[in-house]
C-alpha cells in the first residue's frame, strides 16, 4: 500500500535518528507499538491487576480478516483466556525449553513451527528471543515480551497472555505439556508483530529463522545440491546456523497431505541433528544421517532409520545414546541421509550475522545493509526486460576490497553474498497484498567512473551486461545468492519483474572481508549560493517588451502581487511576444500557471520581504522560467505538454545544472520519490505547471534553509514558530 510522503519519510528519518542512539541493537531494542514491557509490568504489579493490551486485544480482529474475520464460523466458539483459566499450575518453561514444546494447531503456519524447533537447539539464541525470568508466579501480571529482528533492527513485542481457546483447549500451537505457554506466547507476538493470527497462515521457514536471528538464508534445490551438502550440513549446525526442508508439491491441492513414507508433501520441517553411526554390519565406512522434526508433534517417517526400524538394532548401546534415539510418536525421527536428499526437494540454511553470537568461535560475516523503496512513477522501474525504465530503479555501489583468505579451487575473488527482502507484505495481506517477485543483477562500474556516485543512466544499462545476477525473479519474501567477484566497484540494481510495483525493501550484502555497499545519490548536498553576476549593456528588445507589460500591469509602484504575477506569466504564455524564440511555446499544451503557483514564486524571489516583485525580481524569476521551458521541451518530445515521471529525474538534474553556481544542490533519491509523488497526476505524467512548481520549491527551501545554516555545517536548528514560518511560505 502507498505510504504519505511525510509519514513514511518521518518514519525513516526517526529510525535512522533512533539507530544512531543505539536503539534497534540487540542491547536496546525498539519497542513495538512504544510499549515498554518492565514499564508496564511494573504498573500492573503495583495495581494488582492484569494487563490488557488494547494494541492487539483478544477480539476477532487480533484473529484474521478473511477466514478468521467476523464473516467465519471458526471464531464463534473461540474464547480468549489467560492460562490460569485453561489449567492449574500454569508454567512459562517445564524443563527446559525444547523442539517437543511445539505442536501445531488450527493455523497453517508450519514455517513459523519449524524455526521456533530449530530456535530450540541453541539456548543462547532461544533467550535472546524469548527473554528469561518470565513466569506466571513471581512478578505475574498478565503480561510478556519476546523480541524479533525485523527489517534491520531487534524490537520488543509486549503481549498480554489470553489466548484463543475452543473447549478449553489451545486453538494454536500448544505444548506437548499441557501447563507449558511459552510456544503459544511466542506464536501470539509474532502474530502481533504482522497484525493478525491469520496473517501468519502460508509462508518459507527461511522468513521465521531470519526474524529469530537477524540472519541471511541461502536455498539449495537437491537436484542441484553440491558434492559436499552433507558437509555444509554438519559445519552450519556446528556454527548456530538454523536449517529448514520442504517437500514441493506440484499440485496445490495436495500440499500437506501424506506419502506412504510418511512423508508430507508441501510442509515445512526442522533438520535437528546431522550425525555419523557406524553400524555393526559395516566393518569399514560409516552411516549418515539426518535428524528431522513434523512441526505436528506427530506423523513420521516409515522408512530405514525411522524410530522402530530393524536398522537400530544393529548400532550399540552407547551409540544410540549419542543419538539420543527413542521410539516415540513425537514427530521427530531419523533418516538416512540418502534417503533425506531423495525424498525432500529443497533445503535452506540461515546463517548468522556478526551481531547473532558473541562467541568467537561462531563464522561471522561483515554485513552492510541499505534501506530502499520502489515508488511508482519514479523508482519502480522492474526488470531488464524494460530497459526504458530499469535504470531508474535504485542503485547500489557495491566496493569488493579485499580478496577472500582461503579461496576454494585456487579461483582469487571476493565472496559475499547479496539478500534482498521485501518488507511488510505479510503485515499487509489484509489489504490485499501479495508478495512481488523481486530479483536484483550486478553491474561492473567501469574503472574511469570509480567513484563517481551519480545515478547511472538508461544508455549504460543498454550497452553494459550483468557481471552476475540472482539465479531467478521468484515471489519470495527474500531472494539471496552468494556470488564471487575480482576485486573493484559494482551496482547493485534491485527491483520487481514488472515496473510500477510500488514497496519497500532492504539491500543487505554480506562478505567474508571488509567491503562496503552504499546508495547512489542517497545524500542531500548544497553549496553556498554565488549571486548571478548582474547583466550589462543595453536592454534586449524582449527585455523592453516585458518592462511595458510589467508596467502596464503593475502600475505606478512598479511592483506585483501573486494574482498580478499570475496575469503577466499567463498572458505572455497564452500569447507569446512575438518577436521572442524564446518565449514559451504552444507546444506545451499548457492552460497557465494556478495562483499557488505563483504564490511560490514570489515566496522564492521576494528578496525585500514584501510579499511583491519588483522588476528586477521578475526578470530574474522570468530567466529561471525561460530556462526551466528549455529543459522541459528536451523532454517533451511529443509534444504532449507532460513528461513522464520516470523521466523527471533526468529534467530535474538538468534544471540542477543550470542552478549549480546558485544554489549549488544534488538531490537523493527519497527526493525524486517525493517529487514524483507530489508532482505527478494519476498517469504518472508532469505537467509544464507542476514542473515549474516543483523547481520554485526546490530553490526556496534550499535558500531559505541555507540562510538558517549561518556556519555552513549543513545543520540547522530550528525553533517550532521558526519551522513554521519556512515551511509556510516556501
Amino acid at each position: 500500500m502507498p505510504y504519505t510522503p511525510s509519514g513514511f519519510f518521518c518514519d525513516r528519518l526517526i529510525r535512522e535518528r533512533e539507530r544512531r542512539d543505539g536503539e534497534g541493537s540487540l542491547n536496546k531494542p525498539l519497542r513495538f507499538n512504544n510499549q515498554d514491557f518492565n514499564t508496564l509490568r511494573q504498573e500492573y504489579v503495583q495495581r494488582k491487576g492484569l494487563f490488557e493490551d488494547d494494541s492487539f486485544p483478544a477480539s476477532v480482529e487480533s484473529l484474521g480478516f478473511k477466514e478468521l474475520g467476523h464473516k467465519s464460523n471458526k471464531v464463534k466458539n473461540i474464547v480468549w483466556k489467560r492460562p490460569k483459566e485453561i489449567c492449574e499450575n500454569p508454567q512459562f518453561i517445564v524443563g527446559g525449553a525444547s523442539r517437543t514444546d511445539i505442536c501445531q494447531g488450527d493455523l497453517g503456519d508450519c514455517w513459523l513451527l519449524a524455526a521456533i524447533a530449530c530456535l530450540t537447539l541453541n539456548e543462547k539464541l532461544l533467550y535472546r528471543v524469548v527473554p528469561q525470568e518470565q513466569s506466571f508466579s513471581e512478578g505475574y501480571a498478565g503480561i510478556f515480551h519476546f523480541q524479533f529482528w525485523r527489517y534491520g533492527d531487534w524490537v520488543d513485542v509486549v503481549i498480554d497472555d489470553r489466548i484463543p481457546t475452543f473447549n478449553n483447549q489451545l486453538v494454536f500451537t500448544k505444548s506437548a505439556e499441557r501447563n507449558e505457554f511459552w510456544s503459544a506466547l511466542l506464536e501470539k507476538a509474532y502474530a502481533k508483530l504482522h497484525g493478525s493470527y491469520e496473517a501468519l497462515k502460508g509462508g518459507n521457514t527461511t522468513e521465521a529463522m531470519e526474524d529469530f536471528t537477524g540472519g541471511v538464508t541461502e536455498f539449495y534445490e537437491m537436484k542441484e545440491a553440491p558434492k559436499e551438502l552433507y558437509k555444509i550440513m554438519k559445519k552450519a549446525l556446528e556454527r548456530g546456523s538454523l536449517m529448514g526442508c520442504s517437500i514441493d508439491s506440484l499440485v496445490p491441492a495436495r500440499f500437506e497431505t501424506r506419502t506412504v513414507t510418511g512423508l508430507v508433501k508441501g510442509h515445512a520441517y526442522s533438520v535437528t541433528a546431522v550425525e555419523e553411526c557406524k553400524p555393526s554390519q559395516h566393518k569399514e565406512s560409516k552411516v549418515r544421517l539426518v535428524r528431522l522434526r513434523n512441526p505436528w508433534g506427530q506423523v513420521e517417517w516409515n522408512g530405514p532409520w525411522s524410530d522402530n526400524s530393524k536398522e537400530w538394532t544393529q548400532l550399540s548401546k552407547a551409540e544410540k545414546e549419542k543419538l539420543q534415539h527413542q521410539s516415540a510418536e513425537d514427530g521427530e525421527f531419523w533418516m538416512s541421509f540418502e534417503d533425506f536428499k531423495k525424498n525432500y526437494t529443497k533445503i535452506e540454511i540461515c546463517n548468522l550475522t556478526p551481531d547473532a553470537l558473541e562467541d568467537d568461535k561462531i563464522h561471522k560475516w561483515t554485513v552492510s545493509v541499505n534501506e530502499g523503496r520502489w515508488v511508482r512513477g519514479c523508482s519502480a522501474g522492474g526488470c531488464r526486460n524494460y530497459p526504458d525504465t530499469f535504470w531508474t530503479n535504485p542503485q547500489y555501489r557495491l566496493r569488493l576490497c579485499e580478496e577472500d583468505d582461503d579461496p576454494e579451487d585456487n579461483e582469487v575473488g571476493c565472496t559475499f553474498v547479496v539478500a534482498l527482502m521485501q518488507k511488510n507484505r505479510r503485515k499487509e495481506r489484509k489489504m490485499g497484498a501479495n508478495l512481488f517477485t523481486i530479483g536484483f543483477a550486478i553491474y561492473e562500474v567501469p574503472k574511469e567512473m570509480h567513484g563517481n556516485k551519480q545515478h547511472m543512466q538508461k544508455d549504460f544499462f543498454l550497452f553494459n551486461s550483468s557481471k552476475a545476477r540472482c539465479k531467478s525473479y521468484i515471489n519470495l519474501r527474500e531472494v539471496t545468492q552468494r556470488f564471487r567477484l575480482s576485486p573493484g566497484e559494482y551496482v547493485i540494481v534491485p527491483s520487481t519483474y514488472e515496473p510500477h510495483q510500488e514497496g519497500e525493501f532492504i539491500l543487505r550484502v554480506f562478505s567474508e572481508k571488509k567491503n562496503t555497499s552504499e546508495e547512489i545519490e542517497n545524500r542531500i548536498e548544497a553549496d553556498h549560493p554565488v549571486p548571478a553576476p548582474a547583466s550589462a549593456g543595453e536592454e534586449s528588445e524582449e527585455d523592453q517588451q516585458f518592462r511595458t507589460i510589467f508596467q502596464e500591469i503593475a502600475g505606478d509602484d512598479m511592483e506585483i502581487s501573486a494574482n498580478e504575477l499570475k496575469n503577466v506569466l499567463n498572458r505572455v504564455i497564452t500569447k507569446p511576444v512575438a518577436v521572442s524564440a524564446s518565449s514559451p511555446d504552444k507546444d506545451l499544451n499548457t492552460e497557465g500557471f494556478s495562483l499557488e503557483s505563483c504564490r511560490s514564486m514570489i515566496a522564492l524571489m521576494d528578496m525585500d520581504g514584501t510579499g511583491r516583485l519588483n522588476l528586477q525580481e521578475f526578470r530574474h524569476l522570468w530567466n529561471k522560467i525561460k530556462q526551466w521551458q528549455g529543459i522541459f521541451k528536451h523532454y517533451n518530445a511529443d509534444q504532449s505538454g507532460s513528461i513522464n515521471s520516470y523521466e523527471m529525474r533526468n529534467a530535474v538534474n538538468d534544471a540542477v545544472m543550470c542552478l549549480v553556481s546558485r544554489s549549488g544542490f544534488r538531490l537523493n533519491n527519497q527526493l525524486y520519490d517525493i517529487i514524483t509523488m507530489r508532482y505527478a497526476n494519476d498517469n504518472m505524467n508532469i505537467d509544464f505547471d507542476s514542473f515549474i512548481s516543483c523547481l520554485v520549491r526546490l530553490e526556496a527551501m534550499f535558500r531559505a534553509f541555507q540562510a538558517f545554516d549561518q556556519d555552513g555545517d549543513g545543520t540547522i536548528r530550528l525553533s517550532v514558530l521558526e519551522w513554521l514560518q519556512l515551511t509556510m511560505y516556501a
